[in-house]
């Protein structure tokens, strides 16, 4: 396995956190979703990101509504659920206790 496949393999098995953790700032649609990704450099695509949504959405960790929108079909808006709010406390925790791990056995920078 080479580098960069590495680093898709890392990135794909934190896209579901990191994913929450956008929508626990605020109420969002997917394509704005994508974009912040995107921007993070968590390379996504709309071919990843909705059928994630739809698995976090049947499990009861997502909510949604729809608005209508000035600037083309109406919009479906995602909000975490109480259960997804605890989820993802779970997470971070989880992550944060792997950081720790991780930094007890890095070499000294």
């Amino acid at each position: 396995m080479n580098e960069q496949n590495i680093v898709s393999q890392m990135r794909r098995g934190l896209l579901e956190f990191c994913v929450l953790s956008v929508i626990a700032r605020e109420e969002i649609y997917s394509t704005e979703l994508i974009l912040q990704l995107k921007a993070a450099e968590m390379i996504v695509t709309e071919g990843t990101i909705y059928p994630l949504m739809s698995r976090l959405s049947k499990a009861g960790y997502l909510a949604h509504r729809w608005e209508e929108s000035e600037s083309g079909p109406p919009r479906k808006y995602y909000r975490l659920t109480e259960k997804g709010e605890t989820f993802l406390h779970e997470l971070k925790t989880a992550w944060n206790h792997l950081v720790h791990s991780i930094q007890q056995i890095q070499p000294e920078a």
